[in-house]
């Protein structure tokens, strides 16, 4: 696993050049789900699993770019789902983006995920890390990753983050949110996943939901490059992650590239999401 956190380092500081260079223009591919490719999201998943090949311990990987999983040592231990850049499109007006990376052993599934990493890449760039059950934060200075603090969430938050198609949530999602915003709370939304969720654990607690709607019934997001591995940092930090019915990490898995509704959160928020979703489907 230490050599696996320090591939992702090393992979970090290289996209960070690519970044730098500032070309935001888009390819002529797409991605398993359609959307256009940026040369940014080629160029990091390129620098991803260059670095990844190297480390004997990893037995296969799968990107978020790419169709297929992608084997590299038979004897490996360990598989890992990643986005290369999450959020890339935010680039061009210079808004904080991310790489996310999921680590699982045996299968590439919701109850085989042991550990999880995501990179900040904003005015400072961070690196957060769940394992064996706590979560740690890294900042890069002069050329390396420095601890700075463990992350813990309130039992409940100030933060609302709403994503999806607004037009198309389902009724009892909207009132939620509307009921949180009477409630107090305070709309942070940027577009960006990882920035949204690393603001609500930083800032003690809230809500993240990327709900099914009428036009994505599944949600949008996807399990195993960003749900999951989401889903057991909240865990690890005293929070918690669900579908809206039930624990996000007993979702199944069919396809690498399924898909699902999902909620973080402070305990308080996850507890309310599921209130309200359980007494609408009654």
């Amino acid at each position: 696993m230490k050599e696996i956190l320090e591939a992702i380092k090393t992979a970090s500081i290289e996209i960070k050049k690519v970044i730098d260079k500032g070309d935001t223009s888009k390819s002529e591919n797409e991605n398993s789900t359609g959307d256009t490719q940026l040369k940014l999201d080629i160029a990091s998943d390129v620098i991803i699993e260059k670095i990844f090949s190297k480390i004997s311990s990893i037995k296969e990987i799968v990107s978020e770019e790419q169709e297929a999983i992608v084997p590299l040592h038979e004897d490996g231990e360990y598989l890992i789902a990643y986005d290369p850049l999450d959020g890339s499109s935010l680039v061009d007006v210079n808004l904080s983006v991310g790489s996310i990376y999921g680590i699982y052993k045996n299968e590439f599934n919701a109850e085989n995920i042991i550990a999880a990493v995501y990179v900040v890449f904003g005015p400072r760039i961070e690196m957060v890390v769940a394992a064996e059950n706590c979560v740690k934060m890294h900042r890069l200075h002069n050329g390396e990753f420095k601890y700075i603090q463990d992350i813990k969430l309130n039992k409940k938050g100030t933060l609302n983050a709403t994503g999806s198609t607004q037009m198309c949530w389902p009724s009892h999602h909207r009132k939620l949110l509307n009921d949180m915003f009477d409630d107090g709370y305070y709309l942070r939304y940027s577009g960006g996943m990882v920035p949204d969720l690393h603001q609500i654990l930083l800032k003690g607690g809230g809500l993240f939901s990327y709900p099914g709607t009428t036009d994505k019934p599944n949600g949008k997001l996807r399990q195993l490059f960003e749900v999951f591995p989401f889903a057991l940092t909240y865990e690890f930090a005293g929070g918690a992650a669900t579908d809206g019915f039930k624990r996000v990490l007993e979702v199944k898995t069919s396809h690498i590239h399924d898909t699902t509704p999902c909620f973080f959160g402070s305990q308080e928020e996850i507890l309310k999401v599921e209130e309200v979703y359980k007494e609408y489907a009654n």
